[in-house]
């Protein structure tokens, strides 16, 4: 197996430690792993804390964050990047991939974006993680999400878990599944081996 440069993108919660655990597994796994901090040091103990944050007055708006993750990810581009991210991250790092003609992959963890209708990727391997169910990415959502990232091009494989919460992989949040997160990191790091 090859290592990949993969840059992973935090949810609504900021740079947390949970996301910092993620990038261990992976950098342990062999892979170079980038994690932009796109709330600049702002971070929350909960999903519900978060989107308040986001909420307050000055907080990044969505092109602030898509602007500070370009700013990110600009000297890396080149080397055919894996883009991952939790949640609100995965959002972002869908919107950088479908964008980057060399991206080498697209790893979500409980998050998609809207997919543009002139979107074109080349056989670009996507991989989804989502709780069953989960009230930010419906099934009526998912569904179509997956309709149009492969009429898009992309090669997409989507992975749900039964019970498991939103942000069901970080260990410090309530919504936390020991199994599915474990269940999670044996696919995803089976996805990344192929790329």
């Amino acid at each position: 197996m090859a290592p990949v440069s993969i840059v992973i993108f935090h949810s609504v919660c900021g740079l947390t430690a949970d996301v910092h655990a993620a990038a261990e597994r992976l950098r342990a796994a062999g892979h170079e792993v980038v994690t932009p901090d796109l709330f600049e040091g702002g971070t929350a103990a909960s999903v519900e804390e978060g989107m308040r944050m986001r909420e307050k007055e000055g907080s990044p708006d969505r092109d602030e964050l898509l602007r500070r993750a370009v700013t990110a990810t600009a000297p890396l581009l080149g080397e055919g990047l894996v883009y991952a991210g939790f949640s609100l991250g995965g959002s972002v790092a869908q919107t950088l991939a479908l964008a980057d003609e060399k991206a080498r992959g697209l790893l979500l963890f409980s998050g998609t974006s809207d997919i543009p209708e002139d979107a074109a990727v080349d056989d670009l391997p996507v991989q989804l993680h989502v709780g069953d169910p989960d009230a930010f990415e419906p099934h009526d959502w998912l569904t179509a999400w997956y309709l149009r990232m492969q009429r898009a091009g992309a090669d997409v494989e989507v992975h749900r878990y039964p019970g498991a919460g939103h942000l069901y992989t970080h260990a410090s949040l309530d919504d936390y599944d020991e199994d599915a997160a474990e269940a999670t990191w044996r696919t995803a790091l089976g996805f990344l081996e192929t790329l």
